[in-house]
């Protein structure tokens, strides 16, 4: 993921406030358990000496009503005078934490990349859309940016859509076949409307899945218009109907069976992209010697942490990699077992880069060599040897 929203935090001098909690409200108990959570952490933030201002601050933000429904988390970093983010995430941290320190807490926000997805979920009937953006994040919790104001409904502006029964005889027969060729023409140029407009939004926000639900034959009236780029993220989803899908509960239990089928299967292509490079000595490498060594190079272009497994310099190598424009992405430990938790994917490789594999690697921090088994030189030496020559 694209983290490059988080660079102003970077080039801020600290120290910072980073708050990382459940912020979920799907009762009054629920809601009652934020206040009394966060006063905890206030206070021990107190103690620590952030100002008292800003915490003042911070809880107005975090205590006021939301309007994301769902199970949810906020993230919230700040310095001792100005609130720099202030997120909604696409689910609760793996825990609350809250620290004042020189240095911003990123991983918590990391661990949470995988649910991040931007989808956008279109309710179709024949004569023409609506449409739900369901993004992972809001800029501020009190103004969400995410909606589509007049671009949520989409209507063709062809009103014949239903066909006629006529009586019998050539004549009513010659009608009958006139009125069902304007309906289907009107069905049509609907499903054009419509897809002219899903083709715009796929392209200006960037959406990692199309959801498609209603109207049968609107359905496929519309992927026959639609361009490759929204083609190639389309999910059909069954059971829905225009205006109404999200009020039933079992649709909305198939919308996030299908969200999690898609989270599961993008894990899994990266860590397959992974062990791929690793099996034919490609542009990646692990450990957390290596990465760092290869982040300081500006070599790497994704970052890649396992969930809950992070090594020791986790924060130190993310915001290297922020630092250096690379992407940042995390996996579950089910996917791939990455040495001291930590891999990357590069953007070249040569002679100084240091030389490993899956296969030399223990899986674990008290592995014996992440580099050329066939080398007593460290990275560094390497390094400098190549630079001799």
């Amino acid at each position: 993921m694209n983290l490059s929203w988080l660079t102003p935090v970077l080039e801020t001098d600290g120290p910072f406030l980073s708050i990382y909690i459940d912020s979920t409200r799907t009762d009054p108990s629920s809601a009652s358990g934020l206040s009394t959570r966060w006063g905890h952490f206030r206070s021990k933030l107190a103690e620590d000496g952030a100002p008292d201002e800003i915490l003042e601050e911070i809880e107005t933000t975090l205590l006021e009503p939301s309007p994301v429904g769902g199970r949810h988390g906020r993230a919230i970093l700040a310095t001792g005078s100005a609130i720099l983010v202030d997120r909604v995430l696409p689910a609760p941290p793996r825990e609350d934490s809250a620290h004042w320190a020189t240095e911003p807490v990123l991983v918590p926000l990391l661990q949470v990349i995988p649910q991040a997805v931007r989808q956008l979920l279109v309710e179709v009937d024949r004569s023409g859309a609506d449409l739900h953006l369901r993004a992972p994040e809001n800029p501020k919790i009190a103004k969400n940016d995410n909606g589509l104001g007049e671009d949520a409904s989409v209507d063709g502006g062809h009103d014949e859509l239903h066909k006629a029964s006529v009586g019998g005889g050539s004549q009513h027969g010659w009608r009958s076949s006139n009125q069902e060729a304007r309906v289907e023409d009107s069905w049509e140029r609907n499903a054009e409307a419509v897809a002219a407009k899903l083709d715009a939004i796929v392209r200006e926000r960037q959406l990692d899945m199309l959801l498609l639900t209603g109207d049968v034959r609107a359905q496929s009236l519309l992927k026959d218009e639609l361009g490759k780029e929204a083609l190639a993220i389309l999910k059909e989803v069954p059971g829905g109907t225009r205006g109404q899908s999200l009020d039933r509960a079992s649709f909305r239990e198939e919308l996030a069976r299908v969200t999690d089928e898609f989270i599961m299967e993008r894990q899994q292509q990266l860590a397959n992209t992974f062990t791929e490079n690793q099996s034919r000595g490609g542009e990646s490498l692990a450990g957390a010697a290596e990465v760092a060594e290869a982040l300081q190079r500006g070599q790497v272009s994704e970052l890649i942490l396992t969930i809950g497994d992070e090594p020791d310099n986790a924060e130190e190598l993310a915001r290297q990699a922020l630092a250096t424009d690379a992407e940042i992405s995390t996996l579950g430990a089910e996917y791939v077992s990455l040495p001291e938790g930590v891999g990357a994917l590069l953007r070249w490789r040569d002679d100084a880069t240091p030389s490993n594999s899956l296969s030399s690697m223990s899986g674990d921090p008290g592995r014996e060599t992440a580099a050329d088994p066939d080398s007593d030189q460290s990275p560094r030496e390497r390094e400098e040897e190549s630079i001799r020559r």
